[in-house]
């Protein structure tokens, strides 16, 4: 071989590590590649509170953390409870209408109750 050709086969062998680097590189910072420790970790959302700092709430296995987060700093603001997830075997509580003039009748007849209840209450104790 002659040195042109160990010249040639060295600059294509480091171009080969350099694409494999890049390409490790490019699939670890967009995300594609996740480890299966993080699936027990998810972001449930965040609000921008200014040009760098953000408030996140953050689901850890059983927990809700609400986080703060700075460029410098990352702090538990709160821990909630595990979100209550609905049970598929209970029925739904039947809904009422929500027109205006259910709402009213609703409310008229509860006040209705109340005062028929309260003159009942004043006649027996005479």
């Amino acid at each position: 071989m002659s040195e042109a050709a160990v010249l040639r086969l060295i600059v294509s062998l480091v171009f080969i590590v350099f694409l494999i680097l890049a390409a490790a590189w490019l699939t670890r910072r967009a995300g594609w590649l996740r480890s299966s420790a993080q699936a027990s970790l998810k972001v449930l959302g965040s609000q921008s509170l200014g040009a760098r700092a953000y408030v996140a709430l953050v689901q850890v296995d059983d927990a809700r953390l609400v986080l703060g987060v700075t460029p410098n700093n990352i702090s538990l603001l709160h821990t909630l409870p595990p979100a209550a997830t609905p049970d598929p075997s209970s029925e739904p509580a039947a809904e009422e209408p929500s027109n205006f003039a259910s709402v009213l009748r609703k409310i008229a007849s509860r006040k209705t109750a109340v005062r028929t209840a309260a003159l009942q209450g004043t006649a027996k104790g005479r």
